[in-house]
């Protein structure tokens, strides 16, 4: 299988994921759902969910209960039984003010997150699903 396979998460952070003063969400739950993402694409690549062994993160902007992410996932590196994955999380939508229901789409989405994950499916758990 060629090293393009993408997938794609939208989702939007709750009230629960905020954890810090003013709805900020913590790093923690942006990490969860790049690893949802490898999942899905290890998955679709191998048959298998693998197992992250190295992820490497940058938290670039703030993230806030009620904003609207989109998390991109890309196969860059395919190894013997690595596979190399690149992710970004993306605010698409974001609150006008956290106390209000308004809410603005952004006219460019804003890069919060990026993650460069290298995961390891055993070469007895590869499947090769298509």
């Amino acid at each position: 299988m060629s090293g393009s396979l993408e997938g794609v998460i939208r989702v939007r952070m709750s009230t629960a994921d905020g954890h810090y003063a003013g709805g900020l969400v913590d790093g923690a739950r942006i990490v969860q759902l790049f690893g949802d993402a490898v999942t899905e694409l290890l998955i679709r690549h191998d048959g298998d969910e693998g197992l992250s062994r190295v992820m490497n993160a940058e938290f670039l902007a703030p993230v806030r209960s009620g904003d609207f992410l989109e998390i991109r996932a890309k196969v860059v590196a395919v190894g013997k039984s690595s596979r190399t994955i690149e992710c970004t999380a993306h605010k698409i939508i974001e609150l006008v003010d956290p106390n209000d229901s308004a809410a603005n789409v952004l006219p460019e989405p804003l890069l919060v997150a990026k993650l460069t994950d290298v995961a390891v499916v055993p070469l007895d758990k590869q499947r090769n699903v298509k």
